[in-house]
């Protein structure tokens, strides 16, 4: 307790909590605003990040994190279009009681519903996330090795469209992370002679490049268009008090369930809230009331959503292994600025883990606050024509690619990985499996060298139990998770394409 008392003395200082603040402001427009999801949110944030101590760079990404996921539902209730792929499901409920004028309550619920999911997931990461890392002090080598081939098996889980593509992908994120220098042998591995490769791609202009560029490349495509947000009733925000009373049996079981999923590698806020939005139209005495502006098919999927925050960081910092796209990119940022996630960050940085889980917290209720005080303002934020929001968000792409080495070089790198994660989103590929590949690939190689270094080339020790099998069963059952995915995608293809054919 004395810990937690000290690191929210930390986080409660001015300055501290003055970048938490702009953190979750920030989180909150960019996951508001369409097109932008939570990871370009992150990697817009990165070259500020340079400048501050690391644990105050974690406190304004965890600000970020938290108020992008919530963001998403602002767009979705107001002109439906979710912000973030999470904020689908309250897409379902929430414009078509914004369309009955009652998007100010609307947007109330989503926000109570958030915070209230919010806060669910940040108690369970601070209770489980240090025993999660004292239990991984037991990894060796051939441990971390198992577990980095189980991370890549995400790499079917966010392919949903088409695995053959997914997988293309992280093959291509894996020759990409080759490039350079062998870090044990000291080969140079596809430099054809030019020496800006001996070091390879460095992973900030690729993540920029990925994410942030190519899906500006994606929205210019629909500049020109007028951006319309047809006028709201942004009155009466807060639910009655028998409302409150519904919302709470409500809340606290899909709050639950979202964390559960979130510390699932490969499901994500999408699932979640879609999953919670099912169940409780299920146990609804009224189901035929959902899709029509009822407050529980709101609060349920804002409140799964918003508690896989706090579950989806659990595997994260413990044992470095993403959950989704946003985690992935978390991974790469956290990388970046020299904060390696793993159970060691526990042991030699409990500090800066105590000040990010009191951050985390505090971000719930900043969340709330700002979210029932901006509700008048939240509208005008989606009128922004895209020929002022781009040139920004472009310029502080290159900025972020150049802050890292200072080096024009690293802005070609950034353009050059932007068109190719634009290609890659046209066509179907997940940018999200590239940079899976760019980020597992070289931990599981050290891995892999480190153990068979260590054992004179004996490659049983891989396999050797009681820990490494038990990662090598959970990535054979999430390769067949994908697979029926797959499966699955490709029926309702063709349920849909037999209904059209039938209906012509």
């Amino acid at each position: 307790m004395e810990a937690f008392l000290e690191a929210l003395t930390f986080v409660v200082t001015p300055y501290n909590f003055l970048l938490l603040l702009i953190g979750v402001a920030g989180g909150i427009v960019v996951g508001a605003l369409p097109g932008l999801t939570g990871s370009v949110g992150i990697i817009l944030l990165l070259p500020f990040m340079f400048y501050v101590e690391q644990a105050n760079a974690l406190i304004m990404m965890g600000g970020v994190f938290c108020g992008a996921i919530y963001g998403g539902a602002i767009s979705a209730i107001l002109v439906a279009t979710p912000g973030t792929p999470s904020a689908a499901a309250t897409m379902l409920d929430g414009y078509p009681l914004a369309q009955k004028g009652q998007a100010g309550k609307a947007l109330g619920v989503a926000t109570i519903a958030s915070t209230a999911g919010g806060i669910i997931s940040m108690i369970f990461l601070i209770l489980v996330a240090p025993q999660l890392a004292r239990f991984a002090l037991r990894f060796g080598p051939p441990e971390y090795f198992a577990l980095m081939v189980f991370a890549l098996t995400i790499i079917g889980s966010v392919s949903a469209e088409s695995l053959v593509k997914g997988l293309l992908a992280g093959l291509f994120g894996l020759l990409i992370a080759t490039v350079g220098l062998d870090p044990f042998m000291g080969y140079t591995r596809f430099t054809f002679g030019i020496p800006r490769l001996l070091t390879g791609f460095p992973m900030l202009p690729v993540l920029i490049g990925v994410f942030a560029i190519s899906q500006l490349l994606v929205q210019l495509e629909n500049v020109g268009k007028p951006v319309v947000v047809p006028p709201q009733n942004v009155t009466n925000v807060l639910p009655t008090r028998s409302e409150l009373k519904g919302l709470v049996r409500v809340v606290v079981p899909t709050g639950v369930l979202g964390t559960l999923l979130g510390c699932i590698p490969g499901t994500g806020g999408a699932i979640a809230s879609f999953w919670a939005y099912s169940e409780v139209k299920r146990f609804s005495k009224e189901p035929e009331t959902f899709g029509k502006g009822n407050i529980y098919g709101i609060a349920a999927p804002e409140a799964a959503n918003n508690g896989t925050t706090g579950g989806a960081l659990v595997p994260l910092l413990t044992l470095g292994i993403p959950g989704d796209v946003v985690t992935a990119v978390i991974l790469g940022a956290l990388m970046v600025v020299g904060v390696r996630p793993g159970p060691m960050l526990f042991r030699e940085q409990p500090e800066m883990m105590n000040a990010l889980f009191v951050s985390l917290m505090l971000a719930q209720f900043l969340i709330l606050g700002l979210g029932l005080l901006s509700v008048r303002v939240l509208p005008r934020v989606l009128k922004t024509p895209p020929s002022i929001l781009f040139p920004i968000i472009l310029g502080l792409c290159f900025i972020g690619a150049f802050s890292l080495n200072n080096s024009p070089y690293d802005m070609l790198i950034a353009l050059v990985f932007g068109v190719i994660g634009y290609f890659l989103k046209k066509h179907g590929f997940p940018p999200a499996a590239l940079i899976l590949g760019v980020i597992l690939g070289p931990l599981a190689e050290g891995h892999l060298n480190r153990t068979l270094a260590t054992t004179h080339g004996d490659w049983t020790v891989l396999f050797r139990p009681p820990i490494a099998p038990v990662f090598y069963i959970l990535a054979l059952l999430s390769i067949i998770y994908a697979l029926k995915g797959a499966a699955a995608v490709k029926r309702r293809a063709g349920l849909v394409n037999a209904g059209e054919e039938k209906g012509n």
